[in-house]
């Protein structure tokens, strides 16, 4: 199947308009020996693509296709590409580039290279081009970002692994969780609910926490050994300084008790946030806050192609199914997905379909 010398995409062109898609072609990056292009099947909807398009997370360079957990068919790999075949199912997730010869890089830790260049919204080196998303008929990316997809996952049920799973599984697999372990989930979105689907896979006892009750029948669906709503009186108390890890995927930090969080750690246990909300403000942080239980308090970006890699793994031995709600790429699902997205969200995750129907064969 040929490569158009063009690619077509749903483009947003400006924070003004952000629920407004228009399709038009744009020109990708020139082709590049270790470059694999992929006509894309399907791409999963992130928070970050919200946040980029409506101006959330400041100043970005427009006309731009966001969309960044993609899954299609290799059509074409450089001369020098070793990784991938034409014709293999592929995904590619939030990231697309780095110099691959840091410390960091050598170091499985490619995702904090300070060269590091988003799969949209990026200006690749020496050219001026700005990357474009998976709301796009067609992606062309290194090889080192692009992964071969196990047969035993679904397309839909994979694409929201490439960003909202990565960005769960590698903080939980870099700070211990596995059998035996006291696990928290903060939030149950679409990270969060993976979060959850991954911890459980690894072995881990997992608990969801949470503002209400309203998703608990869904979280124990998926696999919750408890759940803590922190809108109940005294929420914390019985299992303060029970956990060995937990994970903040919350969006939001409004009316949010750090203090109450914290005391659920063990000794030196640890607090990751990953979840990045559009307030300036953030949360005050005080020394005092991690005297009783000495907990570290960190945070973590995505993470590397091994993990990647291991991840799709494990969901294909262990059955880890995203909850997804598939749509089809258009001008006005677009839109409605979108300002679902800025409400209450999908339950748990959507997935942009029907490309074909959308940029043709």
């Amino acid at each position: 199947m040929s490569v158009p010398e063009k690619f077509t995409g749903f483009q947003v062109n400006g924070p003004e308009t952000w629920t407004e898609f228009h399709k038009n072609e744009f020109q990708p990056k020139p082709f590049g020996d270790y470059d694999v292009d992929i006509k894309i099947e399907c791409c999963g909807v992130c928070g970050s693509d919200v946040h980029t398009i409506s101006g959330g997370w400041g100043e970005q360079k427009f006309p731009l296709a966001v969309g960044h957990e993609i899954i299609g068919t290799a059509l074409r790999v450089g001369p020098k590409v070793t990784l991938v075949k034409p014709g293999q199912r592929v995904g590619v997730g939030a990231q697309s580039y780095s110099c691959l010869d840091c410390r960091q890089c050598k170091n499985d830790n490619e995702t904090y290279c300070r060269k590091q260049l988003d799969t949209y919204g990026a200006v690749w080196p020496d050219t001026g081009i700005v990357s474009q998303g998976g709301y796009s008929s067609h992606i062309r990316t290194h090889e080192h970002w692009v992964f071969p997809i196990p047969d035993a996952l679904p397309s839909t049920v994979a694409a929201p692994m490439l960003c909202a799973g990565l960005t769960a599984y590698s903080p939980l697999v870099r700070n211990g969780c596995g059998p035996g372990k006291k696990v928290g989930i903060v939030g149950l979105g679409g990270i969060g609910h993976l979060g959850l689907l991954f911890a459980k896979a690894l072995g881990a006892t997992v608990y969801v926490i949470s503002r209400t009750h309203s998703k608990e029948a869904d979280a124990r669906k998926m696999g919750a050994d408890g759940f803590l709503a922190t809108a109940d009186p005294k929420w914390n108390e019985e299992h303060i300084m029970t956990f060995d890890l937990i994970i903040n995927t919350a969006n939001s930090f409004e009316g949010f008790d750090l203090d109450a969080y914290l005391s659920l750690l063990d000794v030196h246990g640890k607090w990751v946030s990953v979840g990045l909300p559009e307030d300036e403000e953030g949360i005050r942080v005080r020394n005092q806050t991690f005297l009783k239980n000495g907990c570290f308090f960190g945070s973590s970006h995505l993470g590397s192609r091994r993990e990647t890699l291991e991840m799709l793994q494990l969901a294909a031995d262990k059955g880890v199914r995203t909850w997804v709600e598939e749509v089809k790429i258009n001008e006005e699902n677009l839109k409605g997905v979108m300002q679902k997205m800025k409400g209450a969200g999908g339950r748990y995750r959507f997935c942009l379909t029907g490309y074909e129907e959308a940029f043709g064969a």
